[in-house]
């Protein structure tokens, strides 16, 4: 069986509609975390972690938009808006590029396009062991040494100046 990534909220290639944009930094979104499902994962996944990240992003690293670890292995879905008011028990969200944990949507400069993957990872172990305010480098080395599998979706972003 193949480890899919499936979302009511965004599609593969397709813009980000306003609920999954940040309201902030020049953006009038709702910035809500979006609806995310997922099937498939191997023998031995013991938890799951959630990244959204911006390799567009003019940092020279790309932007951490969401960062959610320690996810329970029952757990294989999440609702609209689950950042930081409805994610299940025992999973943590960490510091994103934005300065602290929880989702922060979309918000590219104007007339830019930038892509947004969102990636569920499998993972080989219960607990990733770091508090809120790890960084994205770090909770990403955590993820990608304990990895099984993953699936990703890659959604875009623009908006006029």
């Amino acid at each position: 069986m193949t480890f899919t990534l499936t979302s009511t909220s965004i599609a593969e290639g397709e813009m980000l509609p306003q609920t999954q944009v940040l309201n902030g930094m020049g953006q009038t979104g709702n910035n809500l975390s979006p609806a995310l499902a997922w099937s498939g994962a191997p023998d031995g996944t013991k938890s799951y972690a959630i990244t959204m990240y911006d390799p567009d992003a003019p940092t020279g690293s790309g932007w951490w938009h969401w960062l959610a670890i320690n996810i329970p292995a029952d757990v294989t879905a999440l609702p609209e808006g689950a950042s930081l008011s409805n994610m299940p028990a025992g999973s943590r969200e960490t510091r994103t590029d934005f300065g602290k944990p929880g989702y922060g949507g979309a918000a590219p400069p104007p007339n830019v396009t930038h892509h947004y993957i969102v990636t569920v990872h499998a993972l080989g172990i219960e607990t990733i062991d770091l508090d809120a305010d790890s960084s994205g480098a770090m909770v990403g080395f955590m993820i990608n040494a304990n990895k099984l599998a993953s699936s990703s979706i890659t959604a875009i972003y623009s908006h006029k100046g």
